[in-house]
C-alpha cells in the first residue's frame, strides 16, 4: 500500500517551449481538419512529447475527436476543457503514471465509453489506496485567474470555489476527479461513488478513511 500524500503541482507547464508551441499548433490543425483522432506523441515525436505535462485549454475545439491517445505521456494533469470534446468515445492515457486524478468535467463527455488508464497510479485506487492530497492545504489552480463550476458552469474565482474529490466511473474505469463547486446544491448533484470507494465527496488528507480490500 502506498501511504504517501503527494503535493499537487501547479503551473506544471513551461508555455514558451518548442514542445508546447508545436502541441498548440497540432490542436489547431486537428480542429481545422476535423480529424477524429488526437495523437500528440506521433505529431511531436518522443523527445518533445516527453516535455508535455498538461494539455492546452484549446482542446475544447476538438469537437470531432473520437479518440484521445495519450499513451506513455508525462502528463500531470488534464484541463477541464476536456469536457467540451463532445464526440470523445475512447480515452487512452495508459502508462501515463503521473496522472493521479482527472477533472470532473470529463463526465460531460457523454459519448465516452472506452478508457484505458493505469489505475494503480490513481488516488484512492482499490489496489493500493493511494491517499488523496488535502485540498484545503493545497488547492488546485488551472491556467488563468477564472474557472467555472464543474457542475453548472457558473463563473467562479479561486476565492469562492469549493474544491472536492469524487470517484466515479468514466468509460470502463473508476477514477478520482476534482470538482470545482459553486454551491451545496451542485455538490449534491455529484454522482454516487462505486462500492468500496469513499462514498461521498471529500477534501482528502491523511485522516480520510478508505475501504479496506484484499489488495491491502
Amino acid at each position: 500500500m502506498n501511504n504517501r500524500i503527494s503535493k499537487i503541482p501547479n503551473d506544471v507547464q513551461d508555455r514558451t517551449t518548442e514542445a508546447w508551441q508545436k502541441l498548440c499548433n497540432y490542436v489547431e490543425e486537428i480542429a481545422a481538419n476535423g480529424a477524429d483522432e488526437f495523437v500528440p506523441r506521433l505529431a511531436l515525436g518522443n523527445e518533445l512529447y516527453s516535455q508535455i505535462y498538461t494539455l492546452p485549454e484549446s482542446i475544447a475545439k476538438l469537437k470531432k475527436v473520437k479518440k484521445l491517445d495519450l499513451y506513455g505521456s508525462n502528463l500531470k494533469r488534464i484541463p477541464p476543457e476536456i469536457g467540451q470534446m463532445e464526440s470523445l468515445e475512447n480515452f487512452d492515457p495508459y502508462t501515463s503514471y503521473n496522472l493521479h486524478w482527472f477533472p470532473y468535467e470529463i463526465t460531460k463527455c457523454k459519448k465516452l465509453k472506452d478508457s484505458r488508464i493505469s489505475v494503480r497510479a490513481l488516488y484512492g485506487n482499490f489496489r493500493n489506496r493511494m491517499k488523496f492530497p488535502k485540498l484545503d492545504h493545497n488547492p488546485v489552480r488551472y491556467f488563468g485567474d477564472q474557472l467555472k463550476c464543474s457542475v453548472c458552469e457558473k463563473d467562479l474565482s479561486y476565492e469562492n470555489t469549493n474544491q472536492m474529490w469524487i470517484t466515479a466511473y468514466v468509460g470502463t474505469d473508476a477514477i478520482p476527479m476534482l470538482a470545482n463547486l459553486c454551491s451545496k446544491a451542485c455538490e449534491q448533484k455529484l454522482p454516487k461513488p462505486p462500492e468500496n470507494y469513499v462514498p461521498h465527496p471529500h477534501k482528502g488528507g491523511a485522516d480520510l478513511i478508505q475501504s479496506i480490500t484484499e489488495y491491502w
